[in-house]
């Protein structure tokens, strides 16, 4: 099979689209390398379509292989498992952008699989994702309306950047993917620092711009080696059966679909179903799938232009208004915090839960993030929507309803040097009619407030639709509820605080929407937003300033990182011991960052004492409490810190003169000593008549160092922190034997410190 491949530069790197060198079985399969990152992609469709079915059955999977990143799958099976978050993300990522550009009717299954065979952890597989599926959809025989095209937009030193780096993004103010065919933009996905929405608008316009010649590749490549498109059965309702319902029908659908509450709206409009459905199967002329069809038909119809021409919506609203508020925090006991956000029928229970370094969750994936310490977790049960089914583990819809809260908040978090807790916000979606990821992105804030974690700012988001017609008419709605969100065009999440833009996400079911459309749906987003934030504040206006009583405490101290190995231990012993003895939970980050993290006071003290024992240094003309660990003739050997001694002479044991040690001092005795000197091999000299006896202690201090002819370095004393020769053993005695100088001398022959005969003799 011939090879074929266009390369152009975008960004200023080469794109490269490749075909024919694998994967020559599937309808339509490239490769797209962008930097070091490759991926393969490839679209199939099934010879024929699925019976019985209303939906369009595309499914788009996003295979992670962490051979691409250089890496092993951890745990004990070592291969990758189910899909993991991101992997799921980018899956709803390349599916948003192309499932409106397949024609209305076609029912053959189609599945887009995006492989990653390699990561240079610079170049996003993401965007390149949605780049390979367009294109092995352009060149094979799949009816398709494209092609689509993605790029990643950042905001970085005031400029707006196109597919920045990675690592860039990492200060950039605004992290926004866009996929658009050549004349509108159709999906949009962003994270954004509070940025303006002129600044949107603009990275919109630049990023469409970047998408042109990525469009113009694609369609050179069908040139080049597209398959001839094949001809699919399209599903479509008989005209005669539409005739013959709406005239059955009447006016009766208009009435039952304006009511303020959804129950029972969906009630009058469900017994009205059933009442059409039961007439035409009695003809015996109709299918029930083809009645139901049409009559759902009818429904969207209907929908449409009564807010179009009559500027009627469902439940009564204008096209600006927000439906009735409800704002409440501390709503669940013994939780860290907790806020409840109802917006009509739809509200959010959010806990937030706060913990420490530990909890954090590590990521093992394709990306340079290794782990994060703010998370959120959205729910979305049965009952929220009055249905019954099996409960499972969360979907792809869970999953990224749950992402796009995360991210709302991601620019309020306060950095773990401000608030050293890791951050869990769960998310109980307890009733649903529409926009319930921005209900659950409101109680978060409120949550969070609640809990007293110190955002920079709360946040709140709106949902908004858009009802088109093909003479050009639109309406944008505020707010949109389930039948609007369904029915309509559009469904386009913004988020913010009152100084900008956190997050948004757009999905639409056209073509493609005008810069006009975007720029009217982001200032009625904001207008919506601040009426929101302005409910909030009169509930809770800024977070609590004290954590809950449930809460961990986390104190943060600083070590030596030379000192790391000290806290831990052998084999992890000596943190083992204090977690044991303190019951405080004990982080340790390379830098010497230490986390103790306790809801008992008392404990979490006596952990930062044990680990600021183990790690202080003794300094000079500090006061210690000490223990007197060794007694010999000329002093005693105090320890100041853990595994820290110091010699206190004779002479400086009291103010009058001492003839025994053990006339002052035992073994076991705690003893107060002041630290009068470190020499330059660590030995530490210590004084109590110095507290007692300053000028007293300095004199017979000079009379020493007199007696021992000016100074000169001794030998380490053992426990002094010193190493090499040591003056006594364990049991006291002395090295060797005095010489008749009264000095001993290494091998060497060097002379080294005085016998305490020459010691006691100096006073």
């Amino acid at each position: 099979m011939d090879i074929h491949h266009v390369t152009k530069e975008v960004a200023g790197r080469d794109l490269t689209i490749e075909s024919g060198k694998v994967a020559w079985q599937a309808g339509g399969a490239v490769t797209v390398r962008y930097g070091d990152t490759l991926v393969l992609a490839t679209a199939t469709a099934s010879k024929e379509p699925r019976p019985n079915v209303d939906f369009f059955p595309l499914t788009v999977d996003f295979e992670e292989r962490l051979y691409a990143a250089g890496k092993i799958p951890g745990g004990y099976i070592k291969r990758e498992g189910r899909p993991s978050t991101e992997a799921i993300l980018t899956s709803r990522l390349t599916d948003r952008p192309l499932r409106p550009l397949f024609p209305k009717g076609f029912r053959n299954d189609v599945q887009i699989v995006i492989t990653p065979l390699s990561v240079d952890q610079e170049n996003d597989p993401g965007v390149m994702a949605v780049i390979g599926a367009s294109a092995a959809l352009t060149i094979s025989d799949i009816p398709f309306s494209g092609p689509v095209a993605a790029v990643r937009v950042g905001y970085i030193d005031g400029q707006i950047v196109v597919n920045p780096k990675l690592q860039d993004l990492e200060r950039s103010e605004l992290d926004l993917v866009m996929a658009a065919t050549r004349d509108a933009v159709v999906m949009v996905e962003a994270g954004a620092n509070e940025v303006p929405e002129e600044t949107v608008l603009e990275a919109l316009r630049l990023g469409h711009e970047a998408i042109i010649p990525i469009i113009d590749m694609q369609e050179e490549l069908r040139e080049l080696c597209g398959k001839e498109k094949r001809e699919f059965p399209l599903k479509t309702s008989p005209e005669a059966l539409q005739t013959a319902m709406k005239d059955y029908i009447g006016t009766r659908l208009h009435d039952n679909l304006v009511h303020p509450d959804k129950q029972q709206r969906e009630a009058a409009v469900d017994a009205l179903e059933a009442e059409v459905t039961g007439h035409f199967e009695a003809e015996e002329t109709w299918e029930t799938g083809d009645i139901r069809s049409v009559f759902e038909s009818l429904v969207k119809k209907t929908v449409r232009e009564m807010i179009l021409k009559e500027n009627i919506r469902p439940d009564g609203r204008s096209r600006t208004e927000i439906r009735p508020l409800s704002v409440e925090v501390g709503v669940v006991p013994r939780v860290h915090g907790s806020g409840l956000f109802s917006r009509g029928q739809t509200q959010a229970l959010t806990i937030a839960t706060l913990g420490s370094g530990s909890d954090e969750q590590i990521i093992d994936g394709l990306g340079i993030e290794e782990s994060k310490r703010y998370m959120h977790h959205y729910n979305f049960p049965p009952f929220s929507v009055g249905e019954t089914r099996p409960l499972r583990g969360p979907g792809r819809r869970e999953i990224g309803h749950g992402m796009l809260a995360e991210r709302a908040l991601e620019a309020v978090i306060p950095s773990q040097d401000q608030f050293p807790y890791t951050i869990r916000l769960v998310s109980e979606i307890l009733s649903s009619n529409g926009s319930t990821s921005m209900a659950a992105t409101t109680g978060s804030t409120l949550a969070l407030m609640d809990a007293g974690v110190p955002i920079k700012a709360p946040v709140s988001g709106i949902a908004m639709g858009l009802i088109t017609n093909d003479e050009g008419d639109y309406a944008i709605l505020t707010d949109i509820q389930g039948v609007e969100d369904a029915l309509g065009d559009m469904d386009f999440k913004v988020t913010g605080t009152r100084d900008g833009v956190t997050a948004i996400q757009m999905d639409i079911k056209v073509s493609g929407l005008s810069g006009q459309i975007m720029t009217e749906a982001l200032e009625q987003a904001r207008r919506a937003r601040l009426v929101i934030l302005d409910k909030m504040h009169e509930v809770i206006p800024e977070p609590r300033k004290d954590l809950s009583r449930y809460a961990p405490r986390i104190t943060r101290i600083q070590i030596n990182p030379d000192k790391i190995g000290t806290v831990i231990g052998p084999g992890g012993k000596m943190i083992k011991q204090i977690i044991a003895e303190t019951k405080a939970q004990i982080d340790i980050e390379d830098d010497g960052t230490v986390f103790i993290a306790s809801n008992d006071g008392d404990a979490a003290q006596k952990a930062i004492d044990m680990i600021k024992g183990l790690t202080a240094e003794v300094e000079v003309g500090q006061t210690y409490n000490g223990t007197v660990r060794r007694i010999l003739d000329f002093g005693a050997f105090v320890e100041v810190l853990p595994g820290k001694e110091g010699l206190v002479h004779i002479s400086q044991l009291a103010a009058e003169r001492v003839n025994r040690v053990e006339d002052v001092v035992n073994v076991g005795d705690k003893f107060e000593v002041k630290v009068t000197g470190i020499d330059s091999m660590g030995r530490i000299n210590l004084s109590h008549r110095a507290l007692v006896d300053p000028e007293g202690a300095e004199e017979a201090a000079a009379r020493s160092e007199r007696a021992r002819g000016g100074g000169g370095d001794r030998g380490p004393r053992r426990g002094s922190g010193g190493g090499g020769d040591r003056r006594f053993g364990d049991n006291g005695r002395r090295d060797g034997p005095p010489r008749g100088d009264g000095f001993r001398r290494d091998g060497g022959g060097e002379r080294r410190e005085p016998t305490e005969s020459r010691d006691r003799g100096s006073e």
